[in-house]
């Protein structure tokens, strides 16, 4: 498989469960210049009347100082793989195969296909295991 597979950042905030809360804070990331590939939101069910939101990338001085203002901070415990590539029926199953192979347990997976392309964020529990996840992808 031709893919593109590398190490991200993932950078994470609170925000409040209500209208807006969202809002407010990609607004703040938008109007810094930011182009991000990646939003998932949830609402934190152990802390009721707040929310999580993850995104990546952050670059840039600008982008990074006002992500700070609304509360993000790169996240150390979620070390996130993202791997693109034509879509074919199955390569989820192949890439997650190819890490299990590998002895790399995934802390979470989501995969979207746009055109006939995928993108895949792939999460694991430790830096060397996103190393070690670039290094198995990247030679499929």
């Amino acid at each position: 498989m031709d893919l593109l597979v590398e190490r991200v950042d993932v950078w994470a905030a609170s925000i409040p469960d209500t209208p807006g809360g969202l809002a407010d804070v990609l607004t703040a990331l938008r109007e810094a210049g930011a182009d991000l590939q990646s939003i998932i939101a949830r609402r934190a069910p152990e802390e009721p009347g707040k929310g999580m939101v993850f995104v990546t990338p952050l670059q840039g001085d600008r982008e990074i100082s006002a992500a700070a203002q609304v509360g993000f901070n790169v996240t150390r415990r979620h070390h996130s793989v993202r791997v693109m590539g034509p879509d074919k029926p199955g390569v989820a199953a192949v890439l997650t195969q190819k890490l299990a192979d590998s002895g790399i347990n995934l802390r979470g997976f989501s995969a979207s296909v746009i055109g006939k392309q995928f993108v895949a964020y792939v999460a694991v529990d430790s830096l060397a295991d996103a190393n070690k996840a670039v290094d198995v992808l990247g030679s499929a």
